[in-house]
């Protein structure tokens, strides 16, 4: 397979690792990280370990070529490449990667289950939330007047008083040294902050990821004349663009995207929370 180099655009063999017109990296040459699965049943045990449901549950069919409609998928054809495809709502089948790469091949629908994962999860959590919500609204609570009673014993206890009007000091000053949402570089790599979580981008690939020096991130201070800074976005994939960012969220709002977010679905109870009607089936990918 033939794919276009990212710095000059010639078009090159997908298995050089170096452009021979311009001696550019090869994004297909790097593009797995360490401890992810490289291979077919090597995802498919990522898979099992993981406690993931079904595949006809989440539609994610490893190792099998599925023709019926809303379906992701990756197997090896007759020819001996690997074909990682997404059948549409409507049938229709887009085909995500075709060729002799299987380690590129299995990182693309990695990639994929992962981000699902998370999206289910959310939806999961705001699903729970909201009938929280509704249930308190129907239960028999206390009502205006009992809370007003509350606050104004709080408000009229000298010491509860003092402790408030400290945290009202204490709260601004550390969320002040929290970094700002955003992109910063450091040390030459690129990263995104948001909620509570570092996410670093990697050239070779041009895919985000959770960034694994995240406690020493967090150690620097961010400011003009610090070896970090912030930035305005990188040349590759915008991190809005993926499926990390929550463009509702604020420096203050909790953070969803933590690691237990996509690493496992944990116990068959929560199978039934899994919806893959809700996936976004029309797009390519």
């Amino acid at each position: 397979m033939r794919i276009k180099c990212d710095y000059c655009g010639q078009m090159i063999d997908e298995e050089l690792k170096k452009c021979p017109f311009c001696g550019g990296p090869v994004s297909t040459a790097n593009r797995v990280a360490s401890g992810q699965p490289k291979t077919i049943e090597e995802l498919k045990k990522w898979y099992t370990d993981h406690h993931l449901p079904p595949e006809e549950k989440t539609r994610f069919f490893i190792g099998r070529n599925i023709k019926e409609p809303k379906a992701f998928g990756i197997y090896r054809d007759d020819s001996g490449d690997f074909v990682v495809y997404k059948n549409k709502s409507n049938g229709e089948r887009a085909v995500r990667y075709r060729g002799k790469d299987e380690g590129y091949a299995v990182n693309e629908l990695y990639q994929r289950l992962r981000a699902e994962i998370a999206d289910q999860k959310k939806n999961s959590a705001d699903k729970g939330s909201r009938n929280g919500r509704s249930s308190g609204r129907n239960s028999s609570g206390p009502d205006i007047t009992d809370i007003l009673a509350i606050v104004v014993g709080i408000l009229s206890n000298p010491v509860f008083l003092f402790i408030i009007v400290l945290l009202s000091f204490i709260v601004p000053m550390v969320l002040d040294h929290r970094p700002a949402k955003g992109y910063y570089h450091y040390d030459g790599n690129e990263y995104y902050y948001q909620g509570t979580s570092w996410y670093s981008y990697d050239p070779y690939d041009d895919t985000w990821s959770y960034a694994d020096n995240s406690d020493l991130l967090d150690s620097v201070i961010y400011d003009d004349t610090d070896d970090a800074y912030q930035s305005y976005g990188n040349e590759g994939t915008p991190f809005e663009d993926t499926n990390w960012y929550d463009s509702g969220s604020s420096d203050d709002d909790y953070d969803w995207d933590s690691d237990s977010s996509w690493d496992s679905w944990d116990s068959s109870d929560s199978w039934d929370s899994w919806d893959s009607g809700g996936s976004d089936w029309d797009s390519d990918w």
